[in-house]
């Protein structure tokens, strides 16, 4: 195994290889942190709405990439960019979750979403109806639930989730189609009322 004195040598290093030296140096990982801040503060800010709620998500996520830096296996499509980012959108979907219940966040309807769920969406009740959104989002299992979020509610291509999730475009359209299928079948009667 490599051994590091200094982080001028471990800045030659691949992010898979920082990460690893990291577990007995963890010195290091202050590289990859120094490597993704920026850009997952960014996307953070993009999920939660807040840059004080996003540098939480941000701390979060790297703690969470430490904590977890022995179970990352390299592979030749899966780079350490693709699951650091994975975790971070976990973190950031439960944080703005959370900051829903709470009633500081509010969902904001595009139209295609509500084309997809059924009438127009008025502003009287539209706290109820959006309790019920989010009742059978939590139903769905996750990668369905994190999809329909993510295009529906925070308006992102398809484009968009397949970078972040490191698959095709293709693959992205299918999910969301088999997640509007679940979502349909989830929802109660009257749970959502007047939406499907």
């Amino acid at each position: 195994m490599l051994g590091l004195t200094t982080t001028t040598k471990a800045n030659e290093f691949s992010d898979e290889e920082v990460l690893k030296l990291s577990i007995n140096q963890p010195w290091l990982f202050g590289i990859l942190v120094d490597r993704y801040e920026t850009a997952f503060l960014r996307k953070a800010v993009g999920i939660v709405r807040n840059k004080a709620d996003a540098e939480e998500v941000v701390q979060d996520a790297f703690t969470k990439i430490y904590i977890h830096a022995d179970s990352f296996t390299p592979q030749t499509d899966a780079k350490f960019s693709s699951w650091a980012y994975r975790i971070l959108m976990n973190t950031a979907f439960t944080r703005y979750q959370k900051l829903i219940k709470e009633g500081q966040r509010f969902i904001n309807l595009d139209p295609e979403f509500e084309q997809f769920i059924g009438e127009k969406v008025e502003h009287s009740g539209f706290d109820e109806k959006r309790d019920g959104i989010e009742r059978v989002l939590e139903r769905l299992p996750s990668h369905f639930a994190q999809v329909l979020r993510l295009h529906y509610l925070e308006r992102w291509s398809h484009e968009d989730i397949a970078n972040i999730t490191n698959e095709k475009i293709g693959t992205v359209k299918v999910r969301i189609f088999r997640a509007k299928i679940a979502f349909r079948r989830e929802s109660r009667e009257g749970e959502i009322e007047g939406f499907m």
